[in-house]
């Protein structure tokens, strides 16, 4: 006995893959990347002075002998 013949439909599932966690995760990182660039080359980086005006007064006692 032959199978009856029937319609059959597509069916489609699509998943994106989540909430984009992964993205956001890669800017956290990427920000706080920078953010330890500019804490450790800030001054470099603007164009900061490169003299430093330092001014060490040091007075000892005199030596006595």
């Amino acid at each position: 006995m032959p199978e009856p013949v029937r319609e059959r439909e597509t069916t489609v599932v699509h998943t994106d893959g989540g909430g984009g966690g992964g993205t956001i995760i890669a800017v956290v990182l990427l920000i706080a990347i920078i953010a330890l660039l500019f804490y450790l080359f800030g001054g470099q980086l603007l164009g900061g002075n490169d003299t430093k005006d330092v001014k060490v007064d040091v007075n000892v006692p005199a030596k006595t002998s």
